[in-house]
C-alpha cells in the first residue's frame, strides 16, 4: 500500500488506515473476536495506522489494540485522543493536570510508555486558542510521554487555528464526498504548513457504502439512531450532518457512477478522499474482516478521472451543499 508522511510527526503511514471507534462502542455490538479479526485483516492488508480514543468504549478500543499488538509484531502507528472524558466538556477542563491524567490512562490502556500521537478530541472552540493547553502538550512531549500531538476538529475554522500553531503535527477532520468544505482552505493551509491531514468519517457513517435505503434502521446503541439530530454530540459526526433521506438519495446516484466504473460505492468514496491533495491518511472503520479488507483495497484503485470527479461534485452541489456546507 502507498505510504505518506503524517505531517510533522515525520512518520510514514499507510494511505488507508483503520478507524477504531467501531471496536469500542456506538456502532452496535462488535465482540472481541470480531474486533481482533478486523485488526488482523487490516494489518495483513498493509494498514500501518490505527486511530482510536480514550472514550471509545471507555477505553475498550485502546485495550483491544494493546492486546492485538502484544499478540503480533506489527510496525504500526497508533493515534489516540483525549478530552472527551471531561465532564462537563468545557474549556476550563483542559488543564495540565487533566491532560496528564488522560494521557497517562491511555498509556496504561495501550501498554506503552510513549504514545505515538495524541489528538485533542474535538474540544470546545476556545481551547484551540489557549496557549496553556498547547504548552502542557509540549511539556508532555519533552518528558517523553508523547511523541507528537495533533487535534481533531469539528469545523474548518478550528482546523485553521490549529494549523497555525508550530507544534501541531496533524489535524483530523471530517472529509468525504458529502463534506467537501475542507478542500477550500484547510487542506491547502495544512499542506503549506507541513501538517498532516487525517480524514475521518470518509463513508459518511456508512451512507457512502451505497447499502442503505430509506427503510434502513440501526440498533438502539448505534449513534446512527441516537445521535441522528445531534442529541448526544455534534450532529456532523453522524451521516456527516446530512439528513438521512437526502443522503440515501445522493448515495444512490454515487452508486450509479461506481457501477459504471465497476467498483463498489465505498471504494469509489474512499478513492475520492485519497485523491485529495494534502490528505495523509483516511481512516474508515470496519465491523468485520471483510469490511477491513475492502477498505484497504481502495488504495489499489487508479486515481479518479476528471470526468468522475466532476460527476461526484455535481451530486454534492445539487443535493448536499445546502444542508452541510456552511455549518462546519
Amino acid at each position: 500500500m502507498e505510504d505518506r508522511v503524517l505531517g510533522r510527526t515525520g512518520r510514514q503511514v499507510s494511505v488507508v488506515g483503520l478507524g477504531c471507534w467501531q471496536l469500542g462502542a456506538d456502532w452496535g455490538r462488535v465482540d472481541d473476536a470480531d474486533a481482533m479479526a478486523v485488526l488482523h485483516a487490516a494489518v495483513d492488508a498493509g494498514v500501518t495506522f490505527l486511530d482510536t480514543a480514550d472514550v471509545y468504549g471507555d477505553g475498550r478500543s485502546e485495550r483491544l489494540i494493546a492486546a492485538f499488538l502484544a499478540d503480533r509484531d506489527a510496525d504500526v502507528t497508533v493515534a489516540t485522543k483525549c478530552g472527551r472524558r471531561a465532564d462537563p466538556h468545557v474549556p476550563a477542563a483542559f488543564t495540565p493536570e487533566n491532560l496528564r491524567a488522560w494521557t497517562d490512562r491511555s498509556r496504561a490502556n495501550l501498554r506503552t510508555d510513549r504514545l505515538d500521537l495524541v489528538q485533542l478530541h474535538c474540544p470546545p472552540t476556545p481551547v484551540f486558542s489557549a496557549d496553556e493547553v498547547f504548552d502542557a502538550l509540549d511539556a508532555l512531549v519533552e518528558e517523553g510521554n508523547l511523541a507528537a500531538y495533533g487535534v481533531s476538529v469539528e469545523t474548518c475554522d478550528e482546523a485553521l487555528t490549529a494549523i497555525a500553531r508550530p507544534n501541531v503535527a496533524s489535524v483530523q477532520i471530517i472529509l468525504n464526498a458529502f463534506r467537501r468544505k475542507p478542500l477550500e482552505r484547510v487542506l491547502p493551509a495544512a499542506e503549506e504548513a507541513g501538517v498532516g491531514i487525517i480524514a475521518r468519517v470518509p463513508l459518511a457513517s456508512g451512507l457512502l457504502s451505497g447499502k442503505y435505503d430509506e427503510h434502513t434502521t440501526f440498533a438502539a446503541d448505534d449513534h446512527r439512531t441516537y445521535n441522528r439530530h445531534g442529541e448526544a454530540f455534534d450532529v456532523g459526526e453522524t451521516f456527516s450532518g446530512v439528513p438521512f433521506e437526502v443522503g440515501v438519495r445522493a448515495a444512490a446516484e454515487l452508486a450509479e457512477i461506481a457501477a459504471d466504473l465497476g467498483v463498489s460505492t465505498a471504494a469509489l468514496a474512499l478513492r475520492w478522499v485519497i485523491d485529495q491533495p494534502g490528505v495523509s491518511v483516511v481512516i474508515p472503520g470496519a465491523r468485520n474482516a471483510e469490511q477491513a479488507n475492502a477498505n484497504a483495497a481502495a488504495a489499489q484503485l487508479a486515481p479518479l478521472t476528471p470526468d468522475t470527479l466532476e460527476s461526484i461534485e455535481r451530486i454534492y452541489n445539487t443535493q448536499i451543499h445546502k444542508h452541510a456546507h456552511n455549518r462546519w
